[in-house]
């Protein structure tokens, strides 16, 4: 039997892809596609998947990544 999250989640799949691209990524957490690139190309960022030629961001891996810094002062 699947949990209410794993159904939830289903049905806003359905609605859409879960995937988003870069300056969707960005304006989902908040931040610049600039510090997002950066981000990306230092490793610290949200993990991305590249499918053939473009880059996408799943929103739960952006969620994970969002909480898990949240609080963290950034360096600059």
């Amino acid at each position: 039997m699947e949990n209410s999250d794993e159904i939830d989640r289903a049905r806003a799949a359905k609605r859409g892809s879960p995937f988003l691209n870069t300056p969707q990524a960005a304006a989902y957490l908040g931040i610049s596609i600039r510090l997002l690139l950066k981000y990306r190309r230092n490793g610290g960022g949200p993990i991305f998947r590249r499918h053939c030629r473009f880059i996408q961001y799943h929103i739960d891996d952006l969620n994970a990544w969002s909480e898990a810094n949240s609080g963290r002062a950034f360096r600059r």
